[in-house]
């Protein structure tokens, strides 16, 4: 039996509820050979922070009861999954990386979770995250460093680096991140496996622990998503969370846009987004998966979205008042770090006044109509999803914002437009994963995890890895 166990934590999550309806493993097992895994792994990692083993045992013996009394079965039945600590899980403690957050208890769940519970899935361990997910390095003062497990001196990514980290190594076989600047997108980058920002408003949000309401940034370019080594899972996860809920004013009941059958696009390729430098590697990658959609028979073309640099500066103009508005509160809260990431991103941008409110929403508002018109041509965008390697832990924490802006850039215009954008693993750069970005118009989630799924045809689905435990190089 043991043999069996532990080579359950390699699946992922749809094999794993396969094998489960089919009676070929119990849910129980299926935990217990994850839970084992995480002993083994996670002291090198310290991507999950909190587990809930006698909940998720019980949750995983009444899911084989149901199995016995052939009882409908959801599509992630008896599966064991992670949740980022700043989503709800009702009885444990939001804790946003905060000390002061500790003890927080969500007295229910975000509907994120309880729309994968109501598909079958147990949430079994929380995942770590940087304080307030404000980072895009996985460094929380409450938790501390979350490692990458293919090499202890990069970073994870961020912000949600302890799900990255944690599906990489085969802890879990999908997890719920979010996303306001790549953070969903920026560790699977970074840890080389699949996620989706999806277009804002499909998957509902909501938190009942305070401050329950967003500011705007976060109305605007905020959402939740699913992370899996398999673009598959994490389609198959998307349909499960995606649709209105009563907790999320923004939330819209969509019918999503998928790639039919032997659907053809002509697919616009930007190797070296404007702004900043891409390291050759990163841009090889780019124009290997593109490689793979122009065998599928796609139109592939080198093409850039119009106004691509004003996207990157108007996201960090919109972010910037949201924070200089709550800046007394984040100081309260937040540690040393992340006060001087703080300090270093409002010294890069214009103060914010009333009249530059109102020209980054007459602006966002023209952007989104002018890249609508440009995916009426090129309906997918292929870009890298950060244009560097990950970086050394805390490099981050670097006084030059061009050396972000030299990472980042790639990934935040699909937040400022509300866009949906999938990450799929796509060769190596500096021997590390290097994920590829497919962004579309709005509401075309499926069709962007459509591509993404045929460049993951070509390069295979990431086994879980062993991390990596020592600085070789």
């Amino acid at each position: 039996m043991m043999g069996r166990m532990s080579e359950l934590w390699q699946l992922g999550a749809l094999e794993l509820a396969a094998k489960i309806r089919d009676g070929e493993a119990s849910s129980r097992e299926v935990l217990e050979a994850h839970l084992a895994r995480v002993d083994e792994v996670n002291p090198h990692l310290n991507a999950i922070v909190r587990r809930l083993d006698d909940e998720a045992r019980a949750a995983a013996d009444a899911a084989d009861r149901a199995v016995a009394a052939g009882s409908p079965l959801g599509p992630f039945h008896g599966v064991p999954i992670t949740v980022k600590e700043n989503i709800d899980l009702a009885g444990t403690p939001t804790t946003q990386g905060l000390a002061a957050l500790a003890e927080a208890i969500a007295p229910s769940d975000a509907p994120s979770v309880e729309r994968m519970r109501a598909a079958g899935a147990i949430p079994f361990a929380r995942t770590n995250l940087p304080d307030l997910g404000l980072r895009v390095h996985t460094h929380s003062s409450l938790h501390g460093l979350t490692r990458n497990p293919h090499h202890p001196g990069r970073t994870a990514g961020g912000s949600s680096g302890g799900e990255g980290s944690a599906i990489a190594s085969g802890m879990s076989p999908l997890g719920l991140g979010n996303d306001i600047g790549g953070s969903l997108r920026n560790p699977a980058h970074c840890c080389g496996i699949s996620s989706i920002k999806p277009t804002n408003g499909v998957v509902p949000m909501a938190s009942a622990v305070p401050p329950e309401d967003m500011g705007l940034a976060a109305q605007q370019m905020l959402a939740e998503g699913p992370m899996a080594r398999s673009v598959l899972d994490v389609r198959a996860a998307l349909l499960s969370l995606a649709g209105a809920h009563v907790r999320d004013p923004r939330s819209l009941p969509v019918t999503l846009t998928d790639l039919g059958p032997g659907e053809r696009l002509r697919i616009a390729v930007v190797l070296a987004p404007p702004g900043g430098s891409t390291h050759q590697e990163v841009a090889d990658a780019v124009r290997r998966a593109a490689d793979h959609l122009a065998d599928a028979g796609h139109d592939v073309v080198e093409a850039l979205p119009p106004d691509y640099e004003a996207t990157i500066e108007l996201w960090g103009a919109l972010l910037l008042t949201d924070i200089a508005v709550q800046r007394p509160l984040l100081d309260m809260v937040m540690g040393d770090d992340g006060r001087a990431i703080l300090d270093a991103f409002q010294a890069s941008g214009p103060a914010p006044t009333l009249e530059l409110s109102f020209q980054v929403q007459t602006e966002r508002y023209r952007l989104m109509r002018i890249w609508s018109a440009f995916f009426a041509d090129h309906p997918i965008v292929l870009s890298p999803t950060w244009a560097q390697p990950p970086f050394e832990h805390d490099a981050d924490l670097t006084d030059d914002p061009q050396f972000l802006r030299d990472t980042l850039r790639p990934v935040l215009p699909a937040n400022f437009l509300g866009l949906p954008a999938a990450v799929v693993p796509c060769g190596t750069a500096d021997a590390l994963p290097v994920g590829v970005q497919v962004i579309g118009d709005r509401f075309t989630d499926l069709r962007c995890l459509g591509i993404a799924g045929q460049i993951q045809e070509r390069e295979g689905t990431p086994a879980p890895i062993d991390p990596v435990r020592s600085v070789t190089a």
